[in-house]
């Protein structure tokens, strides 16, 4: 089936919603990017054991998020072959870096703040609950996608119902559920991320720089995709306006104490 048929079918909206979902996984990456790049320059380099270990644990996450896809009967082949490539490149650098780690890890806060009278511990806390807003949002998406692939806010987008949806092409679903695997799955990574860098380092320039691209880039494509496409349910929409908002508010309150 070739897009431009797709895109003939009640306004292009099923076009516009695959769109959505690739853009917003795009976003993710990045910020996933720019975040494992500062791990390395900084944490990683300095032998900071919880650094290693935070790139570990979101890996694995990353990597085995790919396993959704199987939930719903399709495996793209080149999506695949990405994968397995990377992998061992992966591995090697972990492997490679470990020997880095060289201050012990501990389960203690990196920057627990001295007290919560002042804007900087309220805005660690926003963080906070910004990068756990993140694990819980992409969660969620993974449960939903191996189960009903939609909300009942996507379908009413769309315009179609499950039923109409597979009956236009039977693969048409697989691939959607295939987009939206890959961005639950990034979410989930990237709010283990923030939580662990949050919680683990200590405040500094260059990690709220890292931290707001991150974050910036992130909502910019989540968010601003559904304007120009006009996926605008309120519903849909909150919960990325309230991580916005927490991101939006830490980066505020905590930038007076990086040095």
């Amino acid at each position: 089936m070739q897009p431009i048929t797709l895109c003939g079918l009640n306004h292009c909206r099923i076009v516009h919603f695959m769109i959505h979902d690739r853009a917003s996984f795009g976003g993710v990456l990045i910020a996933i990017a720019a975040l494992y790049t500062w791990i390395a320059l900084f944490p990683l380099r300095e032998g900071e054991s919880w650094a290693w270990w935070t790139l570990v644990l979101t890996n694995v996450t990353g990597f085995v998020s790919f396993l959704a896809y199987l939930g719903y009967g399709y495996l793209d082949g080149w999506h695949a072959w990405a994968t397995a490539m990377l992998l061992p490149v992966v591995v090697a650098g972990l492997w490679r870096t470990r020997r880095l780690c060289v201050h012990p890890m501990t389960c203690r806060p990196g920057r627990w703040p001295a007290s919560w009278h002042t804007a900087a511990s309220w805005g660690w806390l926003l963080w906070l609950a910004w990068g756990g807003g993140m694990v819980a949002a992409g969660a969620t998406i993974l449960i939903i996608v191996m189960t009903a692939v939609f909300v009942p806010s996507d379908l009413d987008f769309i315009g179609y119902s499950l039923a109409q949806l597979n009956a236009i092409n039977p693969r048409l679903v697989p691939l959607i559920a295939h987009d939206r695997a890959g961005f639950g799955g990034g979410v989930l990574t990237t709010g283990l991320l923030i939580l662990c860098i949050v919680w683990k380092a200590p405040p500094s320039r260059h990690l709220w720089q890292a931290a707001v691209v991150a974050g910036a880039i992130g909502f910019i494509c989540a968010i601003g995709v559904h304007y120009p496409i006009g996926y605008l349910d309120a519903g849909h929409l909150a919960p990325a306006w309230a991580g916005a908002l927490s991101f939006g508010l830490g980066a505020c309150l905590s930038r007076s104490k990086m040095k």
